[in-house]
């Protein structure tokens, strides 16, 4: 009979803890995806932003040489990502793609002029560097004009600095419900052990030998859950990637591994933390209230 309760004593003490860690394992989940989100957003922002162009016309008489030797300049600033050189019979292809037909042949001459195309750095895509930037070409003489769409930057700046809030509202409070269900869990877990701990109190053993097995429970049931979390992240990822190939252009390795550590470590501290709060109430309480 004896053998029996243990036996069922050890299947409930099991059960609770593959619980614990599936908990665990699920909260740090939606961590991860947050965190994966996050960073899916950073750089979908810095793609759209260092994809604005301006477009620089240079004097029709410019020669070759120069205009490169602009390009080389542009080239060294740091505002700038890339400047391409535009010849006047590229500028006339891309035209005649754009209207489907040979306005060269119909024209008899090719009216377009050599130009420069500029991409920024996102850090500069915004209509204050732009237009400083703007203001320091046209003064080099053979810069006729500068154009981009000025509204396009303005919109596209107040839209994703507006995304961007909504995403760290949303994960600042994700976080801190998170921290709130892993507590809760750990402490549901520590609860049905209410009995234990207060036994081992009664026959002299002190907090810290108490403690000791509880909070390296509670730091590998977070290690545990922070690994199953990430296995399932890496599989969504890829899942992901099948299903959106373009998505690799906003992935970054070294950031997805920070996110994974950040689950992994989050994992820990808050189950260890929980773990040791936990203990340390029913520690304090009379045996009188365990019963409560």
């Amino acid at each position: 009979m004896e053998e029996f309760e243990v036996s069922e004593s050890a299947k409930k003490t099991k059960t609770i803890y593959i619980s614990t860690v599936f908990g665990i394992s699920m909260v740090l989940l939606m961590v991860g995806l947050l965190g994966l989100l996050l960073v899916h957003a950073n750089h979908l922002s810095r793609y759209v932003k260092e994809n604005i162009v301006l477009n620089i016309f240079v004097d029709e008489a410019a020669r070759e040489a120069d205009v490169r030797q602009l390009q080389t300049q542009l080239d060294a600033n740091p505002a700038v990502k890339q400047a391409i050189y535009v010849s006047k019979e590229l500028a006339a292809r891309n035209l005649q793609k754009d209207l489907g037909e040979d306005f060269v042949k119909f024209l008899g001459y090719n009216p377009l002029s050599q130009s420069l195309d500029v991409y920024l750095n996102a850090d500069y895509a915004n209509n204050a560097q732009i237009t400083k930037l703007k203001e320091q070409l046209l003064k080099n003489p053979l810069v006729k004009e500068v154009k981009y769409q000025q509204s396009l930057v303005d919109q596209m700046n107040q839209n994703l600095t507006a995304i961007s809030l909504v995403i760290l509202a949303f994960a600042s409070i994700f976080v801190v419900v998170s921290v709130a269900l892993i507590n809760n869990t750990i402490r549901l877990a520590i609860y049905s052990q209410r009995f234990l701990i207060k036994s081992m109190q009664l026959v002299g053993a002190t907090k810290n030998f108490i403690r000791k097995p509880f909070i390296l429970y509670g730091i590998w049931h977070g290690i545990l859950g922070g690994l199953i979390a990430i296995i399932i992240l890496i599989g969504t990822l890829y899942l992901a990637n099948l299903q959106i190939p373009d998505l690799i252009i906003l992935q970054s390795n070294v950031e997805f591994g920070i996110v994974f550590l950040l689950v992994l470590g989050l994992g820990v501290f808050i189950s260890g933390v929980s773990t040791w709060l936990a203990v340390n109430k029913f520690l304090r309480l009379k045996i009188y209230d365990l019963y409560r």
